[in-house]
């Protein structure tokens, strides 16, 4: 994180403390009284720190985050101190708020428990209140908005030490995410490109030691080597353009032309056959036809992957009515096939990231085709039942004055 970045999370910080001191009714006032109150229970800070301290002691799972022995208990004697001193005499600033946080980072750090960290505080606060009801005079002026100003400033340390545990518990998630998605996408790149590089090499090999091959021979393997560098830059390409999905650039598109197209670039083999309802009245969408083609291609291939044996490929098209002051007439384009089926379980998260249930394959494209989609302001659903077939919709904006 650089200085900019930590700034900003400083000053974001400092706000949401604001909003928790106004919450609790925190005003200068109980600034006054905790400043008023320090020199009365200063004196009683050392039996406070060594009570603390023993019963951490009594604690195996409290006293095991503690690894440097008596040295480190003494310094840590030393920090409780200042953190009591700061608590009565603030300014109760920026950098007073980013010290209690960073106390509850160290808590982290170490490893203590959260609960831990929730009973400290209240032995702590139990013990500052028996000082104050035994070491400040009868005549000490409110005694019970002392003990409310001294609650509310506890209270308010307490929530950003709870922040920080919440802050870097959320941030070690993220860091445990990264790195399984890097540990998947490795995975994943290994399977696909290990199987084209191992095919590569063996037909080097055989061009490079085969005597007397035939030029036959030599051209098989040229054109084996041709089509496993082409899967390979299949791979590489489809993580590019999941990477770096372009902003799509929005013009009418003819959902006819579109399908046509789509087809085009994704013949269906011979053994599936093609229904289109209706053939030819598809009106004009709101859409990049680049990347529309993209998705439906998408969507044909894994409709023709769902049916290795053969079935029936449909692709339905309606317009749906928009509902009273909802926005523009939209349209649908549904692509179902007749093959296996997705089971409930797998159905949730089938477009994400990743995610395949074939046994070659990134599982990027309905990746993709969902970015592509959620980029246009529309919508792609799915619709499955084991042993009789999927269907994908794409809901796309009708453009409202085609001329």
């Amino acid at each position: 994180m650089d200085q900019s970045e930590r700034q900003m999370d400083q000053s974001e910080l400092f706000e949401l403390y604001e909003e928790l001191r106004a919450y609790v009714g925190w005003d200068n006032s109980d600034a006054d009284r905790l400043a008023a109150l320090k020199p009365l229970l200063e004196p009683a800070f050392h039996d406070i720190i060594e009570d603390f301290y023993d019963e951490v002691a009594r604690h195996p799972k409290a006293v095991r985050v503690i690894t440097g022995g008596e040295k480190q208990i003494a310094r840590l004697k030393q920090t409780l101190q200042g953190w009591l001193k700061d608590l009565f005499s603030g300014p109760y600033d920026k950098e007073f708020v980013e010290r209690r946080f960073r106390v509850g980072q160290r808590h982290v750090e170490i490893q203590l428990d959260q609960f831990f960290a929730n009973v400290a505080m209240s032995r702590i606060r139990g013990r500052l209140l028996d000082a104050l009801a035994q070491h400040t005079p009868d005549s000490f002026e409110d005694r019970d908005a002392a003990i409310r100003s001294l609650n509310r400033i506890l209270d308010l340390d307490m929530a950003i030490i709870d922040i920080a545990y919440q802050r870097e518990f959320s941030a070690r998630e993220q860091r445990q995410k990264r790195l399984a998605t890097l540990g998947r996408v490795s995975g994943g790149i290994a399977h696909e490109l290990r199987n084209p590089l191992n095919a590569v090499k063996t037909s080097v090999y055989y061009l490079l030691n085969a005597k007397n091959a035939s030029p036959e021979k030599t051209r098989e393997h040229l054109q084996r080597i041709d089509r496993q560098v082409a899967i390979s830059d299949n791979v590489i390409t489809a993580l590019s353009r999941f990477a770096r999905l372009p902003v799509p650039i929005l013009r009418p598109v003819n959902l006819c032309d579109l399908v046509d197209q789509a087809l085009d670039a994704n013949p269906l083999p011979e053994n599936i056959e093609l229904v289109r309802d209706p053939s030819d009245s598809f009106p004009l969408v709101v859409g990049d036809q680049e990347q529309l083609v993209i998705v439906l291609g998408n969507l044909i291939r894994n409709a023709c992957d769902a049916m290795p044996d053969g079935g029936r490929l449909t692709l339905t098209c309606r317009e749906i009515e928009p509902e009273v002051d909802s926005g523009p007439a939209r349209f649908s384009l549904s692509v179902t096939d007749t093959g296996c089926g997705i089971t409930a379980e797998v159905l949730p998260q089938i477009m994400e990231p990743l995610f395949s249930t074939k046994t070659r394959g990134l599982g990027l494209g309905l990746a993709v085709a969902q970015a592509i989609v959620k980029r246009h302001d529309a919508e792609l659903s799915v619709s499955s039942e084991p042993g009789r077939g999927t269907t994908f919709t794409m809901t796309l904006n009708i453009v409202e004055d085609p001329a």
